[in-house]
């Protein structure tokens, strides 16, 4: 499986099946022709959890508390019964007794299924093994399962399972819970570092007139009342520096955009994002940012700056490596892009090294391409990667004195890139100039390239100050601080192809 946890599988079709929810729906129609339809009881007051009980049993030992959740194993023994209860919040053990629940409502608890659901009042003690336990004085069956739980130890035969049906995958393997709950963590810690650092979180249009801001793919739909084109995002940039322009300094966003492109282990189409910009500043300031932002949250969330990956360690607490891409192309590849002056001369190049190019690549594309070739895979420990060529940076300042590479960086971890940021650029001739060339590959069949977005460029042409902006994969930070294999682990609900 791609969980990194290797959790117990679970049978995606239960042996005997049919015949169990022909069962199960037998007794919920007895249930009702004796006027005890569960599907009618609205609430239920529950006063405690199980984690409740179990962590403070000091105090809660020898008192009433009352609790719901689902039934998820039962061991009868004549006149008594154990049944293992799971809320929201863990795990607990149910002691029933005739004498103590009434004859009547034993027969009763005897018919109720593994999965139903319940509330049960009791008393909270412990048994002679020592096992912190509820003494059940009265139940009530709230919610009956039509269908049975998987068997949990046979194995799951389709590893989709778990991602089509994640409700399921919760019930069987509660350990699933920890990664989402930690990525809530994930996303109120940064908040926090932001919000303390005087940053204003606000929200964008999704459904945009130009699909920009990024170099890919959109998906297109059509609004009818305005009978036009429309695009689900594909970054949230272009609007954010309208902001800036507008004169907040500081802003953020936290939201989903989407990209029709493929599905694996670390992209879904749709996903979840963090941008900022920051007024002044420039992309120094923003590896400054991102460095500590990522060690703080580590900290806040896992206890820890110094984490586990696919069995590799991972050291926040060090000062991350900085190295331009050609000296990442010069350290791992051996060759010196400084000494490649010509187009000719970059593809010659890359035929020697068995690089695929497209005729449109310049010698900034190729650069690019060794550098996916040769060097991504490498970076397991944080690393910036600055001096991105201008061809591949539609949006980035250029550097000084050095006008074929920009002021942008990507910081990889575990061979990954984890986040994108430049000093932007704010030159509205130049910006121009770059959208014109965006246009034009478009033209010549590029999906993924940039329309000439006039609205921003009239927004530029008022004038942005200098500005400092970050993009970060959010589900990608998840993968890393939660040990996931795969982005679906990090995801509730995956983009899955829907089964025939």
């Amino acid at each position: 499986m791609e969980n990194s946890n290797q959790m117990e599988h679970m049978e995606s079709t239960p042996v005997d099946t049919s015949s169990e929810i022909a069962v199960r729906r037998e007794k919920l129609a007895a249930l009702k022709a004796q006027g005890k339809d569960p599907y009618l009881i609205t609430t239920y007051d529950v006063t405690n959890h199980a984690a409740d009980v179990i962590d403070g049993f000091e105090e809660y030992e020898g008192k009433t508390v009352r609790l719901a959740g689902r039934i998820m194993a039962r061991r009868e023994m004549g006149k008594a019964s154990f049944l293992d209860l799971r809320d929201a919040s863990g795990r607990i053990q149910l002691y029933v007794k005739i004498n103590l629940i009434g004859e009547d409502a034993y027969e009763e608890m005897k018919k109720w299924d593994i999965g139903d659901i319940i509330g049960v009042e009791g008393e909270v003690f412990k048994t002679r093994r020592g096992e912190i336990s509820l003494k059940a004085a009265s139940m009530v069956l709230l919610t009956k399962s039509l269908l049975p739980l998987p068997e949990k130890f046979h194995g799951l035969k389709d590893t989709d399972m778990r991602y089509r049906q994640r409700y399921l995958d919760l019930i069987v393997n509660p350990e699933v819970k920890d990664t989402f709950v930690k990525r809530t963590l994930i996303l109120r810690a940064i908040r926090n570092c932001l919000d303390n650092q005087g940053f204003m979180e606000v929200e964008t249009p999704t459904l945009q007139t130009l699909a920009g801001g990024a170099a890919a793919k959109p998906f297109i739909t059509h609004h009818n009342a305005l009978d036009i084109t429309m695009y689900l995002r594909i970054s949230l940039e272009l609007y954010l520096k309208r902001l800036i322009v507008g004169g907040f300094d500081r802003v953020y966003e936290i939201g989903r955009v989407f990209r029709n492109e493929g599905i694996d282990v670390r992209h879904n189409p749709e996903f979840t994002l963090l941008e900022l910009y920051q007024a002044y500043t420039d992309f120094h300031g923003m590896m400054d940012l991102v460095e500590n932002l990522i060690r703080e949250v580590s900290q806040r969330v896992l206890g820890t700056t110094v984490i586990n990956y696919q069995g590799v360690e991972i050291d926040f607490s060090k000062p991350f490596e900085r190295l331009s891409m050609i000296e990442a192309v010069q350290k791992y590849a051996g060759i010196d892009f400084t000494q490649i002056h010509t187009l000719e001369q970059a593809r010659e190049l890359a035929k020697e090294h068995h690089i695929e190019y497209e005729e449109r690549h310049k010698k900034g594309d190729i650069l690019n391409l060794f550098f996916e070739e040769y060097c991504e895979e490498k970076l397991i420990q944080p690393t910036f990667i600055t001096g991105h060529p201008v061809e591949i940076s539609p949006l980035a300042k250029k550097q000084p004195g050095n006008e074929d590479y920009t002021e942008r960086f990507e910081l990889f971890i575990v061979g990954r890139e984890h986040a994108n940021a430049f000093s932007e650029l704010n030159d509205p001739i130049d910006q121009r100039a770059r959208f014109t060339e965006q246009a034009r590959l478009k033209a010549l069949g590029d999906e993924e390239a940039n329309d000439v977005d006039e609205d921003f460029l009239t927004a530029l042409e008022y004038g942005m100050p200098p500005t400092g902006g970050i993009g970060i994969g959010i589900d990608r930070l998840v993968m890393l601080l939660t040990d996931s294999a795969s982005i679906r682990d990090t995801l509730l609900f995956p983009t899955m192809k829907p089964r025939d």
